[in-house]
């Protein structure tokens, strides 16, 4: 799959239609919203109002059915492969990765969660000659191959695994390399992090690691402000400036200081209704998802909040306004996901509001609501930040109570 054709797959997840990739020579424009809607959704809203009672759900029985469906409905073999931590089999062996640490005596389908991120991963593995690699403009966390190195290394504590992922440095900073989380130098940072935390008793190991992210950050630092994708200023979490804010800072809060006037900029486009525009100049106010508004502003701004010392105050009423947005808009009628669906909002949230989102991404009122035509169905439905994968991980959170963190973006 070239470059452009993974590009334009990815800007179908925010889409209300999707339709299948064709190969194309030109290059494909991002649009922050939406083609038109299917015909059966002309009458269906963004999101549905929140005036139900406020009810919870078992999490830790939730997170076993969740992964159950998972496994029966999509397993490895089914699974095409591309999309690195985003979409597709290597991001659901992450979050096997991940919940293997979590629940080391769970068991599902009778096999241990560490059996069925190798099972995934095999998947993956199984079409590596498909993969082209990282390019300058592809080197985020939808690369199969630094994805696939990176878990390995973390997994196997490989020190020559650590120095192959620290030599794709070499395209991250090549001129022209993108500075976002999902394909460019931001995404490279989590892979970096997700590493360091595996090997906190090797000095040389860390070196490795600290030096090369010192060396991209210092590109995303020198680049011209307003940071631009594809010739856009995009503010959230997947494509924009919080989301690179966030991921310098995760990685290294020394250089915090020196993004305090990037952050208070963000802060200062927070619409009255507590939402935030999907890039500026701003348009109109309308999307409240983790890609594309409030949902990944607020999840973000939750984790830097302590570098930021100065700014405490503001963030916190950013925040405060944001969740206010996020309640009265944010179940959404797209199928419950990490990226721009339910289960990524309601991380966004405090208890009891998290729980009573979640409600509303379990099998059995997803079946109600797609009865009613009230839900728009996923086209990557198993994935990590488009389906069932990230449904799940919002059930580990919210039964673990973990911190409200993206898994791939800020949990490390």
């Amino acid at each position: 799959m070239t470059n452009s054709e993974d590009h334009e797959r990815h800007e179908r997840k925010h889409s209300s239609k999707h339709s299948s990739s064709k190969p194309s020579s030109s290059k494909a424009k991002p649009r922050e919203d939406l083609d038109p809607p299917p015909a059966d959704s002309h009458h269906r809203p963004r999101y549905f109002k929140n005036d139900a009672p406020t009810t919870r759900r078992d999490p830790k029985k939730q997170l076993i059915a969740s992964l159950t469906r998972l496994l029966t409905s999509y397993p490895p073999q089914l699974i095409p492969p591309g999309g690195g931590l985003y979409y597709g089999p290597v991001s659901i062996a992450y979050l096997f990765f991940v919940l293997q640490r979590m629940y080391p005596e769970m068991l599902v389908e009778e096999q241990p969660l560490a059996v069925w991120s190798a099972a995934y991963l095999k998947q993956a593995e199984n079409h590596m000659k498909s993969y082209p690699g990282p390019e300058a403009q592809k080197c985020g966390v939808s690369d199969d191959i630094m994805a696939m190195v990176a878990i390995d290394a973390a997994s196997t504590r490989d020190a020559d695994l650590v120095k192959e992922l620290c030599e794709f440095a070499n395209t991250t900073t090549e001129p022209g390399a993108d500075n976002e989380w999902l394909y460019g130098r931001a995404g490279y940072l989590y892979l970096l992090r997700l590493v360091r935390v595996c090997f906190a008793d090797d000095r040389e190991v860390l070196d490795l690691i600290d030096d090369t992210a010192d060396e991209v950050i210092e590109l995303i630092m020198e680049s011209p402000r307003p940071w631009k994708w594809h010739g856009k200023a995009y503010v959230g979490a997947v494509h924009g400036a919080i989301g690179i804010i966030t991921q310098i800072v995760l990685t290294d809060g020394s250089w915090a200081p020196k993004l305090e006037a990037d952050l208070v900029a963000l802060l200062s486009y927070q619409y009255d209704s507590g939402n935030w525009p999907s890039s500026i100049p701003p348009g109109r106010d309308r999307l409240v998802q983790v890609c594309h508004g409030a949902p990944g502003v607020v999840i973000s701004l939750m984790s830097i909040r302590k570098y930021f010392p100065k700014l405490q105050n503001k963030i916190d009423r950013a925040i405060a306004r944001g969740r206010e947005c996020i309640l009265e808009r944010g179940l959404l009628t797209k199928e419950p996901c990490l990226c721009h669906g339910i289960s990524g909002n309601a991380l966004a949230l405090e208890d009891p509001d998290l729980e009573h989102f979640l409600t509303f991404s379990t099998g059995h009122e997803m079946k109600a609501l797609e009865k009613d035509r009230m839900m728009e169905a996923s086209d990557d439905p198993a994935s990590l930040w488009t389906g069932e994968a990230g449904r799940a991980w919002a059930w580990a959170v919210a039964d673990k109570g973990l911190e409200r963190r993206l898994i791939g973006y800020n949990d490390v």
